[in-house]
């Protein structure tokens, strides 16, 4: 096979040329020292998850909610998670201080839901935003996040494929922790699912 090969001269004016070469050090220099906050504004929420293999310290954020805001916010780093519930120790500056240890934020569908929840809440996101619902609607898994964990056969426990605002509300009738336990469950496996979707999705895309 014939290589093609063409001289970037011709394909770039000068300045052009001068220009571009003078971002891709930037970008190279961005990535050789862990910077993601470059990367942040320069690219499209749709281009983030081209970030991922990139940096080690990623969340995976998942949050339940009324219609007074957050009942439970679970924070995944693909070993442990930690799970803030309102009125026992959910707290805007403990969730600051926690999202502060991470390069990468990982959700589903947090652009129009997480987030803003998160923003009203006082918690501002300030590291690129990974939202796989976009990724997911690019691979052609269409659905909520159970939907799509079904589509890519990742497994969710039964008893948790219920409502996690059931769970609260039966927990504020009730007082009985159990409800309270599940409730935290349920947020958990939301965002261990989260990170088991984000490898699958990579894998997709690596393979395409």
């Amino acid at each position: 096979m014939t290589s093609l090969k063409v001289s970037a001269s011709k394909v770039f004016q000068p300045q052009k040329k001068t220009y571009y070469d003078r971002q891709l050090r930037l970008a190279q220099d961005a990535l050789v020292h862990k910077n993601p906050n470059y990367f942040a504004e320069l690219l499209p929420q749709r281009e983030m998850w081209r970030l991922y293999p990139h940096f080690r310290d990623v969340c995976f954020l998942d949050i339940e909610a009324d219609s007074r805001g957050i009942i439970v916010l679970t924070l995944f780093d693909k070993y442990e998670s930690k799970t803030f519930v309102r009125g026992v120790h959910l707290g805007k500056d403990t969730v600051n201080q926690e999202l502060g240890k991470y390069q990468l934020i990982v959700t589903f569908n947090g652009s129009s839901y997480d987030l803003p929840k998160l923003k009203k809440f006082g918690v501002e996101i300030h590291v690129p935003h990974i939202d796989l619902k976009a990724l997911c609607q690019r691979l052609k898994l269409i659905g909520g996040l159970k939907e799509v964990e079904i589509q890519l056969g990742i497994h969710r426990p039964q008893h948790l494929r219920g409502s996690a605002t059931d769970a609260w509300r039966a927990f504020w009738a009730s007082g009985d922790r159990e409800y309270l336990e599940l409730l935290v469950a349920y947020n958990e496996q939301d965002a261990v699912s989260l990170y088991q979707l984000m490898e699958k999705c990579m894998k997709m895309v690596a393979e395409k």
